[in-house]
């Protein structure tokens, strides 16, 4: 099943894409829950069965918006790739680098990723997202995919002097509209394994990033079950993987995003995201 959240004509559903079709689940079970993060909350009950009664919209007309547009946290997972470490040069660690971003950050699926007025040093950094579905804390790893209600792409775009103004990244990685996030989540059933699948991320059609999920550090479980020993983890919390090597800031001479750059970044099997870059009005 793929659930997205999206804006019809000013007002902010969620419901299941289907091909070209949304269905506007979020009105038909508007009486249950709030938003996709209390669906999720409940396990999805109800969620596949409300298609029916669900009002179905093309999805040229709607406006996508973040997965989560509203995640209690989200949890970016840094240096994950072996390529990016090294190119970074940074020295190998025993635990996951983590920083976290802010929800007013994000941007959806076909939404301009914002190049600030302060900077012109935009990057991008294509990440699989990882859906937290039910809460917990001190997850083993055994467990902790059990925790899982989906995944979707990100971008985890980034605001490069800001974020070395100090050792920690914070600034540079919480710019509005700088982190992209969908079209949409896909739950583990339908998008099956994970460790062979393509994460792959296109500027202007040019291969920037690519790499397998099997190729991450520190591997999916082990992010759950170090995230949720210094936070507890609740359902639509985000989980942003780590990014390949590739970056623009590491190449000669630094590659940045500009206005009317076209990015894109895609998971095999799970979907394309899409942003257009514009400058801050």
């Amino acid at each position: 099943m793929k659930l997205a959240t999206v804006s019809i004509d000013g007002r902010t559903t969620w419901g299941i894409v289907e091909g070209e079709t949304f269905f506007d689940v979020g009105a038909a079970l508007a009486s249950r829950y709030a938003d996709l993060k209390a669906a999720i909350g409940s396990g999805l009950s109800g969620v596949a069965d409300a298609k029916s009664a669900a009002a179905s919209i093309p999805v040229s007309k709607v406006k996508w918006l973040p997965v989560i547009p509203n995640p209690d946290k989200i949890l970016c997972v840094g240096l994950n790739y072996e390529t990016h470490r090294k190119e970074t040069g940074r020295v190998e660690v025993d635990h996951p680098t983590i920083f976290s971003r802010y929800a007013n950050s994000q941007t959806g699926h076909l939404q301009p990723i914002v190049r600030p007025r302060v900077s012109t040093d935009l990057d991008f950094e294509g990440e699989l997202a990882v859906i937290i579905g039910k809460a917990g804390r001190y997850i083993p790893r055994a467990d902790a995919m059990d925790h899982v209600v989906g995944y979707s792409c990100y971008n985890d775009g980034s605001i490069r002097d800001f974020q070395r103004h100090t050792h920690q990244f914070t600034p540079g990685k919480n710019f509005p509209d700088t982190g992209a996030f969908g079209p949409w989540m896909m739950t583990p059933d339908e998008l099956g394994p994970l460790a062979e699948l393509k994460l792959q991320t296109r500027l202007n059609g040019e291969v920037m990033q690519e790499a397998r999920i099997k190729q991450m550090i520190f591997d999916i479980p082990r992010q759950i079950e170090y995230c949720s020993t210094f936070t507890r983890l609740e359902p639509g919390d985000v989980i942003v993987s780590g990014t390949p090597g590739g970056v623009g800031a590491r190449r000669e001479p630094p590659l940045w995003m500009k206005p009317g750059d076209i990015v894109e970044i895609e998971v095999e099997r799970l979907g394309v995201l899409r942003n257009v870059v514009a400058d801050e009005t």
